[in-house]
């Protein structure tokens, strides 16, 4: 287990984290969001001991980072978003270092490497350099050499920033395989990977959580009523008519797809959602008219994501505790849209931060 208590940090007068609580279960996969500035890479870079807290405590299955760090960093295998790998060397030469840097027992080394080399498909590309590998294969490198010693927590920031769609496609399908052995944290920018990747999802804007609880219950929190959402090659007049003579829709809007489709959104309480879907699909056919896709509308992470990083009311929050999701977390959510860039100045002592 991953356990944030009551996390700061400072640089200089600035906060650039701000007393964060938060619990992540043995074999989750959690997604770590946030717009630029909010504090997610410096939040990171604490949990792995690469950075110091100001105030608070981070402990890994047991380990205190900063009491108990060898103990604590051997649990951890962190990718940052600019993978560290040295160019000039092979994957496997690469490997090795990063093994004997782990401290992995002589014995052990190679094959730990053949075992990381294969679960992320890079023996292929063991032999050649670093720097003629696709940014695919190097983004999978620096995945392998997060998995070096079986750590228990992996931790991965913006791991498919700058591939193209097929190299995207493969390192989500790698991500979701390390989900079934190990705890996995995923920071990214892409909402719609997060919330197909991910078991809970937490959200930090300035410093601060707002938001912590599965994808799931998130959606249910931000559509509270029920939605039916439709597309049909009716007119707008035909399906007006239809739609008057059915008992129980509150609100209906219509739009027109680029395809000339038309989309229609019904809003109604949960409890008669079937027999309205049920009567829709009856007259529609009646008219000769075809329902090509009917379904029940879901908030998706996008607009979540946005409402409440975009919120003006102070008290307003989701669902989700300190301990996971559960309860309410007791945080206000800002007031305004965080503005800082991801990088933050040097604080006055000297000490940068690495975002």
């Amino acid at each position: 287990m991953i356990e944030v208590k009551n996390l700061t940090k400072y640089y200089g007068s600035h906060k650039a984290v701000d007393n964060i609580s938060f619990s992540i279960k043995d074999g989750t996969v959690c997604g770590f969001l946030g717009p630029n500035g909010a504090g997610k890479s410096t939040t990171m870079n604490i949990m792995t001991g690469c950075l110091s807290a100001t105030e608070g405590s981070v402990t890994i299955s047991g380990f205190d980072i900063f009491d108990h760090p060898i103990e604590a960093k051997r649990m951890i295998g962190y990718l940052p978003e600019q993978p560290p790998l040295y160019y000039e060397e092979t994957p496997r030469e690469y490997l090795r270092f990063v093994a004997e840097a782990k401290k992995i027992p002589g014995g052990k080394i190679w094959d730990e490497i053949e075992r990381v080399m294969k679960e992320t498909q890079i023996t292929e590309v063991a032999d050649r350099l670093i720097k003629n590998l696709s940014k695919g294969y190097k983004q999978r490198v620096g995945i392998a050499q997060t998995l070096l010693g079986s750590p228990k927590v992996i931790i991965l920031d913006e791991p498919t920033v700058g591939l193209d769609p097929i190299q995207v496609v493969e390192i989500r399908d790698l991500i979701k395989s390390l989900g079934r052995k190990h705890t996995v944290i995923l920071s990214s920018h892409i909402l719609s990977e997060v919330q197909n990747m991910c078991d809970e999802i937490l959200i930090i804007s300035k410093g601060k959580l707002i938001a912590y609880d599965t994808a799931e219950n998130l959606e249910k929190m931000f559509l509270p009523r029920s939605a039916i959402e439709m597309l049909t090659d009716a007119g707008k007049e035909e399906a007006e008519a239809v739609l008057a003579a059915i008992e129980g829709i509150d609100e209906v809007k219509y739009s027109r797809e680029e395809n000339g489709l038309l989309k229609i959104r019904i809003e109604t309480v949960p409890d008669k959602v079937p027999d309205i879907m049920r009567v829709l699909s009856l007259r529609f056919a009646e008219v000769k008219r075809a329902v090509l896709k009917m379904d029940i509308a879901k908030a998706n992470l996008e607009e979540i994501f946005i409402e409440l990083t975009n919120s003006d009311e102070p008290d307003k929050n989701t669902a989700g505790s300190p301990e996971g999701p559960a309860g309410v977390i007791s945080q206000e959510v800002l007031e305004e849209k965080a503005e800082e860039p991801e990088k933050e100045k040097p604080a006055s002592d000297g000490e940068e931060e690495k975002e």
